[in-house]
């Protein structure tokens, strides 16, 4: 019999199964109770639970499938995960200390496609998409992690812009997004939860209307066709004249605010000539806009961008806030470490091999 992780399970579909199997609906809410309250590591573990229940849900289901392989952590409190699949592949999962709480960054796939000209997740070819359970379950490792350290603390905010682009695993990000914001599981507020994606334009659509009330992020990088188009192949697909009426129906039916997300690459996009272009692209629609800037993590030696100097930054900063454009400059995490998405997993498989 094929096992999938129980984490994948909504609350309701818990309770289906359950009838299906000859259970009590109740039993759902019991077991979600153990699984996300309690955070047990084994179905016999759920005391008030009738053993033939047990053995039904240890003949269908995991708890845990993720192995730890490596853990680095940084000296401003970063921790970062790399786990082993259940079929042997490697993703990597980070615990962020902000100051307004510990952050999960997840990944929901097992490489990418995109091909970023920046990013290590590229570097390694999508291999699959994980499945929701596999998504939770990285929550559920970090949380798990905290509860063992006995600091009394919980995991308050997530964000999917892990390995991986959480809009081609459109399925499996809903119910992830739904099992963890669900009040009877990790109560995490939809409000506290972000999903990046880099801008496939006919999703952001389909996600609009979901009226989930998570908050969206675009990896955009660039402020015109020629440059995006060079450091992000993406933009051949899905280019700004796509995009951008993409972004404005998202707007318009969520009344939310958007993150743009701007790597600064030196010499490539940090001139004061691209953050004029950016403001005049975000013109029309930055009462709901804002800008994080964030500074380049070099990843190795296959990928040649460099840092923007500060000066740069601090440049394209003060033209974008000159112009009405709200912006940041992102607080880095992990820079004593492999801090770069996919940085980690890559060195791991290349050392393997």
């Amino acid at each position: 019999m094929n096992k999938e992780s129980i984490y994948g399970l909504t609350i309701d579909e818990l309770a289906a199964w359950m009838i299906e199997h000859g259970q009590k609906k109740f039993r759902a809410q019991q077991v979600w109770e153990w699984l996300y309250k309690k955070r047990v590591t084994h179905f016999e573990e759920m005391s008030n639970v009738n053993k033939e229940c047990l053995q039904l849900l240890d003949e269908h289901f995991y708890i845990h499938t993720l192995k730890q392989v490596v853990k680095q952590e940084s000296k401003d409190g970063t921790i970062k995960f790399l786990f082993r699949l259940k079929d042997g592949n490697l993703i990597e999962t980070v615990l962020m200390r902000q100051h307004y709480g510990l952050s999960v960054c997840v990944t929901t796939q097992v490489g990418c496609n995109i091909g970023c000209s920046f990013c290590a997740s590229g570097l390694l070819r999508k291999n699959r998409d994980l499945v929701s359970g596999e998504i939770v379950e990285q929550v559920m490792y970090v949380q798990k992690h905290l509860d063992e350290v006995g600091k009394d603390e919980r995991v308050s905010h997530i964000v999917v812009m892990g390995i991986g682009e959480p809009f081609d695993n459109f399925e499996n990000l809903v119910k992830f997004l739904r099992v963890v914001n669900s009040p009877k599981g990790l109560a995490i507020g939809a409000r506290h939860i972000t999903v990046s994606t880099s801008g496939l334009a006919h999703k952001i659509y389909e996600f609009a209307d979901l009226d989930l009330q998570v908050n969206l992020a675009i990896s955009l990088h660039a402020p015109n066709n020629e440059l995006r188009t060079k450091i992000m192949k993406i933009n051949r697909a899905f280019p700004l004249e796509k995009l951008m009426p993409a972004i404005d129906y998202y707007l318009e039916k969520t009344n939310r605010r958007i993150t743009f997300e701007y790597i600064l690459l030196k010499d490539v996009n940090d001139h004061k000539e691209e953050a004029l272009q950016l403001a005049k692209l975000l013109q029309n629609k930055r009462h709901l806009t804002y800008v994080n800037l964030i500074p380049y993590n070099p990843v190795n030696e296959h990928i040649q961008y460099e840092r923007s100097e500060q000066a740069s930054i601090m440049e394209f900063y003060d033209t974008l806030k000159k112009n009405g454009i709200n912006c940041v400059v992102r607080q880095e995490h992990g820079t004593d470490i492999d801090a770069a998405c996919g940085q980690l997993r890559s060195k791991q498989i290349k050392k393997a091999n």
